[in-house]
């Protein structure tokens, strides 16, 4: 396979050192992959524990929450902005993760 990406030359050339110090491209890159879902798995459970304390400040799961809140139930106070803010990041987090995994 292939991969066509564009990049500027200068990082194309270090990109192509570091390849070249790996001889299995294979296993360097499932490293990578590895790498970015650790990464998310670590963001999701940060994002878990900002989530939480949402729910204990407001009684109510973030789901019914974001429910509300995009139905137009709730206002717009800055709490309800960022809690929803962060529960779509965390949406989008699962989502990655699961199309990596």
């Amino acid at each position: 396979m292939n991969l066509d990406i564009e990049l500027q030359p200068q990082t194309e050339q270090k990109i192509r050192r570091i390849l070249d110090q790996h001889s299995d491209k294979e296993t360097f890159f499932q490293h990578i992959i590895e790498n970015q879902i650790n990464e998310l798995k670590n963001g999701i459970i940060n994002i878990e524990i900002d989530l939480k304390k949402f729910e204990q400040k407001y009684r109510q799961s973030t789901k019914d929450f974001y429910q509300g809140f995009t139905n137009g139930k709730l206002d717009d106070s800055e709490d309800f902005v960022t809690w929803a803010g962060i529960y779509e990041m965390q949406l989008e987090n699962k989502r990655r993760l699961a199309e990596l995994e």
